[in-house]
This record gives C-alpha cells, sequence and structure tokens, in this order.
C-alpha cells in the first residue's frame, strides 16, 4: 500500500493506474492524472488524437448494485463538466480541442491487479479473464 492511502483510496489508485494503462493501449496518451479543482477532481485526462478526454474512474468491488458507472448521476456529470470547464481555463492552449468524458467502470478483486475487458455499447470486444475495467462515455 502507497503511504498516507486509506485501504479504499488503495484501492481506487489502483484503478486509475489500471484504467491508465487500459486506455494507454488503446493508444490515448496521458496528459494529466487527478486534476484538483473547487469543484472537483478529474481522475485522468487524456488525448486522443486531436480529442481530450477527462476520464472518470469508477471502482467497485463486486457489479452487484449496478457497478460504478451507474453512480454517475446527473450531480456528478454536472461536476465532471464544471471540472472540465476549470481544466480548459487552466490550459488554453487545448481549450479550442474537441473533448468527450468517459467512464472506467472498474470491479474486481482488489488484491490483483485488475485485467482489462473492453466493453463497447455493441458487445464485447476482447476479454481477459480476472477484474474488468469497461469503458462507456457519459452521454
Amino acid at each position: 500500500m502507497t503511504a498516507n492511502l486509506s485501504p479504499k483510496q488503495e484501492q481506487g489508485r489502483l484503478a486509475e493506474d489500471c484504467a491508465a494503462e487500459f486506455l494507454r493501449q488503446k493508444g490515448l496518451s496521458l496528459l494529466q492524472r487527478n486534476a484538483l479543482y473547487s469543484v472537483g477532481e478529474l481522475d485522468l485526462v487524456m488525448r486522443d488524437g486531436d480529442t481530450l478526454v477527462f476520464v472518470e474512474v469508477r471502482y467497485r468491488r463486486s457489479a452487484g448494485f449496478g457497478g460504478g458507472a451507474a453512480s454517475i448521476d446527473a450531480s456528478k456529470r454536472r461536476k465532471l463538466v464544471h471540472a472540465a470547464s476549470q481544466y480548459l481555463a487552466a490550459h488554453r492552449e487545448s481549450s479550442r480541442a474537441p473533448c468527450r468524458f468517459d467512464v472506467i467502470d472498474a470491479c474486481g478483486d482488489p488484491e490483483h491487479r485488475p485485467l482489462v475487458r473492453d466493453q463497447p455499447v455493441g458487445g464485447i470486444v476482447g476479454h481477459r479473464s480476472g477484474p474488468t475495467v469497461v469503458g462507456a462515455q457519459i452521454r
């Protein structure tokens, strides 16, 4: 465990590590992690070609109650949009880039580094056994 992190924070950090690696393997580049603003935090800020991608990472031990993506309600979406606006104001060089918001929904045993399953809206594209990280866009 990393110093000064609670077990829950350590699980979240691990999920963010796995999400960042998963997205790097998909060709995205990491610009910033845990960008903190007055309205909230952006877990990952990445670039996909010319597009800025604001990534919210949600970890749940089990998807039994809807998983992490189900926990992103209208209030959380507003906070993400406001935090992204603050990011763009602070990074004027990126302020005219197209943007999107993605969710990485991670679940599984936190004692094992999660393996990745990419599940777009159309179905499962790839699969490895173990804990999952599922990507979906916020709409």
